[in-house]
């Protein structure tokens, strides 16, 4: 397996990181993360309308990983905890990247991959005539989301979805998505 969880969590804790996680995403750990984030930008020099973005960016992701991380692949339950998931977030030139991660099975990147796909191909108005469109025709999934936290992200930040699937075993991928605010 040529795939490190760790390896690939240390790279992306090059730069001016501001909060870096790995481990089991929980309510109590969003909450923490979304209280730190908070109190580390109060004292900052970012204006209230980043912050707000931020802030509002990465209520989805967590939201996200908590509802969307599949299990583990077999070979790292015990090594790796359930509902397990990376965030990093690093200041980077005028904003913010905001970096989410977790295993995904295998069966589900093309409906993903597409779904971005098509997000980062809309204009704004079309963003926003689709969000309008999910909020009034989606039924709430299992999982408790009608599919506009990706439409949403992109929607706040203006900029397009970045990411990547790295492949773990036949079965399993460490998907990656890269949220650039400004």
């Amino acid at each position: 397996m040529s795939f490190n969880v760790d390896e690939f969590y240390e790279m992306l804790k090059n730069g001016d990181v501001v909060v870096s996680y790995k481990g089991t995403i929980t309510t109590e750990m969003i909450n923490n993360t979304l209280e730190s984030i908070e109190s580390l930008m109060e004292g900052g020099e970012e204006g209230g309308k980043i912050r707000k973005k931020v802030y509002n960016v990465l209520v989805e992701g967590l939201q996200n990983l908590y509802h969307h991380a599949d299990e583990l692949p077999e070979d790292l339950k015990g090594k790796l905890e359930p509902k397990f998931g990376i965030l990093v977030i690093a200041r980077q030139n005028n904003g913010y990247k905001i970096t989410t991660g977790n295993f995904i099975n295998s069966s589900k990147i093309k409906f993903l991959k597409d779904k971005i796909d098509k997000i980062n191909s809309l204009s704004e108005e079309e963003l926003k005539d689709m969000y309008k469109f999910i909020l009034n025709h989606q039924k709430l999934s299992a999982k408790g989301g009608g599919g506009l936290g990706l439409v949403d992200i992109a929607r706040k930040t203006g900029n397009k979805l970045d990411y990547s699937f790295q492949n773990y075993n036949n079965d399993f991928y460490f998907y990656n998505l890269i949220i650039t605010v400004t």
